[in-house]
């Protein structure tokens, strides 16, 4: 069992609040306990810790979906926070600023260094057996990479970025309006605190240029059309040398000409003739994984009949086992029959009559 308390407790929401209910909630959180607000008070630190992580799980589609379904356990892989690991307050920065425009009026915390690059999001689609089994696939993804010149920073071979003389290095400059002063990022460098005055002549100075490359992708067996697999690092550089983005694959699936797939389950036909179907038989089913399945009809087999064959199914991401294989029989009519078979079909109808007008007498008798 976990120990982690429930998201939705620790944001004080339903289980179906509303993307905006859960942004506001954490909001109303994140300014009640912020560190800055709060100074040396661990057990505030502790709630607004707390209150990130369930916000970076419930404010996630995919994520949410997983919580919902299987608890804490099911986001283990998938690249949830670990607060010991990260600083939460630069992680979080665009975050604050975009809710509250800062804390503490100036007194928070800036911006430490260039911002990571940006995440790219790409589609990718695979076959059934390859998202049943598992597969590692190299994908094209085409996107601006470091410049291999300048090592990112822009500036021509021999040459560094300078200081910026206008902020000294701040990346904010301020100006007075009467009593009050605003800061802003400064114009000449962009808010990076240092310029460049020989850019390289490879990517103009911007320490980024277009390439198509190939990264590697680990798809997990059981993974579904609609997830999305994050693969850290594989996004945009980071401007001047900072930290690469993200890449997230949204995965499709390509229709299966013997399978069908509905979560863990899978649905797959199987054909076989009247006399089969009457009297029982043993069918072999072929697999993804390229074995035989044998599953047994039994006598009297009727058409449209479905034998569900538990754990033959898909595995579950989250390793807890594999859902069922449901096997739908078609009994096949043949269009066309020789003498002999002919005969022998009139014989049975024959036979199958009297037995009809048997079971009729009895029944008035």
């Amino acid at each position: 069992m976990s120990s982690k308390r429930d998201y939705y407790e620790v944001l004080g929401i339903a289980r179906t609040a509303a993307s905006d209910e859960i942004r506001k909630a954490y909001k109303q959180a994140a300014l009640k306990y912020h560190p800055d607000r709060n100074p040396n008070d661990k057990e505030a630190e502790g709630k607004f810790k707390e209150a990130t992580e369930a916000y970076s799980v419930l404010s996630d589609d995919e994520k949410r979906r997983r919580y919902d379904q299987f608890g804490h356990e099911g986001l283990e892989g998938m690249g949830g926070f670990d607060f010991s690991q990260v600083d939460i307050f630069s992680h979080f920065q665009d975050l604050f600023s975009e809710f509250f425009g800062g804390f503490g009026g100036g007194g928070g915390r800036s911006r430490r260094g260039p911002q990571r690059g940006q995440d790219l999001r790409i589609q990718q689609r695979i076959t059934l057996q390859e998202s049943v089994l598992g597969c590692k696939k190299e994908i094209s993804v085409r996107s601006p990479v470091r410049c291999s010149s300048c090592d990112g920073s822009g500036a021509a071979p021999g040459h560094s970025r300078e200081t910026c003389q206008m902020c000294r290095g701040s990346g904010q400059v301020s100006t007075a309006r009467g009593f009050v002063m605003f800061t802003s990022a400064c114009p000449n460098c962009q808010g990076e605190g240092s310029a460049v005055s020989h850019p390289c002549e490879k990517c103009r100075g911007a320490g980024q240029v277009d390439e198509t490359r190939k990264v590697l992708v680990s798809f997990p067996a059981g993974i579904d059309a609609g997830q999305r697999l994050r693969v850290p690092g594989q996004g945009m550089p980071g401007p001047k040398g900072a930290q690469s983005g993200d890449l997230y694959v949204d995965v499709d699936l390509e229709a299966d000409e013997r399978f069908e797939r509905d979560g863990t389950d899978l649905a797959t036909r199987a054909h076989v003739n009247f006399a089969d179907a009457a009297l029982g038989v043993v069918i072999q089913i072929p697999m993804l994984d390229d074995t035989m399945l044998d599953v047994e009809l039994p006598a009297g087999t009727q058409p449209g009949d479905v034998i569900t064959l538990k754990g033959k199914g898909v595995p579950r991401i989250d390793g807890r086992g594999k859902g069922s294989l449901h096997v739908i029989v078609q009994v096949d009519v043949p269009k066309r029959v020789n003498q002999r078979v002919r005969a022998l079909l009139l014989e049975l109808q024959k036979e199958l009559q009297t037995q009809t007008e048997k079971r009729a007498a009895s029944g008035r008798e």
